[in-house]
């Protein structure tokens, strides 16, 4: 199996238009399918934003589930791992969370929930990270190895912790 590697500038261009329209405040537009991530630099201490597919969503718990396909060379899960504090904006509502990796098993879990509900995506996905993916459990596990899984546990509005629309 072929490691994750980045795709070319232009997907790079393609894939931050997204941002642009949570900038503009019509994030809400891409439903529920996506979210935003705010994030501390891990230099800088800045705000960084990303804006990432939302692979499963457990609402019991008030967690998204996402997949950082740069894997390793993704700048915001080398900045979440060294400060898990987030927010999350998913449509027009946004949430402090605290940001975890998933170990193997767990990781291996949602990307099979992921591969039954969305089957074209994840080929899509595995074809552009030029990995080996071939519909079986086996190759999902592979995936699951390759690509770090990140869960944002949101922390509950119930709590008083749900931030205002406009702040970030």
């Amino acid at each position: 199996m072929r490691k994750a590697s980045a795709p070319g500038k232009i997907l790079r261009i393609l894939f931050r238009l997204p941002l642009l329209l949570y900038r503009a405040r019509l994030g809400w537009l891409l439903g529920s399918r996506f979210l935003m991530l705010t994030h501390a630099g891990r230099v800088s201490g800045l705000p960084r934003y990303t804006v990432l597919e939302v692979v499963h969503q457990d609402q019991i718990k008030g967690t998204f589930y996402v997949v950082a396909a740069y894997a390793e060379h993704a700048d915001w899960l080398r900045n979440v791992m060294l400060d898990p504090r987030v927010t999350v904006t998913s449509g027009r509502r946004t949430f402090a969370a605290i940001a975890s990796r998933l170990e193997h098993q767990n990781a291996r879990k949602v990307l099979l929930w992921y591969a039954l509900k969305h089957p074209r995506a994840l080929r899509v996905i595995a074809r552009l990270f030029q990995i080996d993916y071939d519909g079986t459990a086996e190759s999902v596990s592979r995936m699951a190895q390759a690509l770090p899984v990140v869960s944002l546990l949101t922390l509950r509005a119930e709590e008083g912790l749900e931030l205002e629309k406009g702040a970030m």
